[in-house]
């Protein structure tokens, strides 16, 4: 599934201009809150006409000004997940998951899909219970399911996770993840939340001010994020777990990592996410410090940030590519330059399951 977005939107003051192609995966819209994140999927969803443009998916289009074309929401076959759940109180969570499948009766959608979507997100548990007694991320649960048993050809998530808190947030991810992996439904996801896309995105769309930045993979695209956002995505697999003190190692390109215990068996490929502002550099390997994560590698470019204070480290750990942010002084102290030898010691790491 391609999706083709060329839009220039205007509402009261506030100017939308977006132009990508999204490839198939989980595509996130990535940016701060009053960038335009949401007006760009209503407008992909049919709630917003847009003032000029044109929106395609896979060759169809959508929305095309020029030539007046403009596709109602209810016959796109687009599934719209919102901030919150939006299930019919009065009816049970089977009787939700029914509704959704009722939009496609038309296409020959079998009765086993239902339990397919049902083991996919875990709530066979929850079929005969009311709306008002499920949690939060099981409510969102229920309405992903009631969106795929619509059988839509696009999957649209608006901010899925932002009402809820951070446990919650923790028991809905890994199944947003098989959704991802299994479901084979294009997503697009918006999202603010860094942690989130470094862990979904297949691809991401930054937005800044009502304008497209940058496309790209998630790995290319937070290497050249703003600010507390930058930061490095790398791929790993499980290699043991320390039950002592509660750690897993994980083994990657740049070498070893040592997180808290995951709750993934050994050979189960994860996706590591380091914050440029938790890496500190060293000349030499460091004794005697409290942090776990030491890797060796070497400076491939030192970028300095607007203001001359700071400056963006590009590391080269083994074909692994990590960043840190530093202050000009401490380059200039340690005398850092292309190619210098360093040990990049990593304060923290988060990570997630793939």
């Amino acid at each position: 599934m391609t999706l083709e977005v060329d839009v220039d939107h205007r509402r009261g003051d506030f100017r939308l201009q977006a132009h990508f192609a999204s490839q198939p995966g989980l595509t996130a819209l990535f940016g701060r809150s009053g960038s335009g994140k949401t007006s760009l999927v209503d407008i992909v969803g049919g709630l917003i006409r847009p003032t000029r443009g044109r929106v395609a998916i896979d060759g169809q289009v959508l929305v095309d000004s020029e030539r007046d074309v403009f596709v109602p929401a209810h016959k796109r076959r687009i599934g719209y997940v919102f901030q919150e759940g939006r299930l019919f109180p009065h009816l049970s969570v089977r009787r939700n998951l029914l509704y959704g499948r009722w939009f496609a009766k038309g296409d020959g959608v079998a009765a086993s899909d239902l339990s397919s979507v049902v083991e996919l997100l875990g709530i066979g548990h929850l079929l005969e219970r009311a709306p008002a007694g499920l949690s939060g991320g099981e409510k969102q649960r229920v309405a992903i399911g009631r969106a795929l048993l619509a059988k839509p050809r696009l999957l649209l998530m608006d901010e899925p996770l932002a009402s809820l808190d951070e446990e919650r947030r923790a028991e809905i991810l890994p199944f947003i993840e098989r959704l991802r992996d299994e479901a084979r439904v294009p997503i697009v996801y918006v999202s603010h939340s860094v942690a989130e896309v470094a862990r979904l995105a297949t691809t991401v769309v930054l937005l800044a001010d009502g304008r497209v930045t940058e496309v790209g993979r998630v790995q290319d695209v937070l290497a050249h994020a703003d600010d507390a956002d930058r930061g490095s995505v790398v791929d790993a697999t499980v290699l043991a777990h320390d039950d002592a003190f509660k750690l897993t190692t994980l083994s990657s390109m740049a070498g070893e990592l040592q997180v808290p215990r995951l709750a993934a068996e050994p050979g189960t490929k994860v996706r590591a996410y380091i914050r440029s502002r938790d890496v500190m550099l060293s000349l030499a390997p460091p004794r005697d410090i409290s942090a776990l994560n030491v890797l060796a590698g070497r400076i491939a470019r030192i970028e300095p940030l607007g203001n001359g204070a700071q400056s963006d480290v590009a590391l080269d750990c083994n074909g692994a590519q990590l960043s840190a942010r530093l202050t000009t002084k401490s380059v200039q102290r340690l005398q850092l330059t292309p190619g210098s030898g360093v040990y990049a010691v990593i304060k923290s790491v988060s990570f997630d399951r793939r």
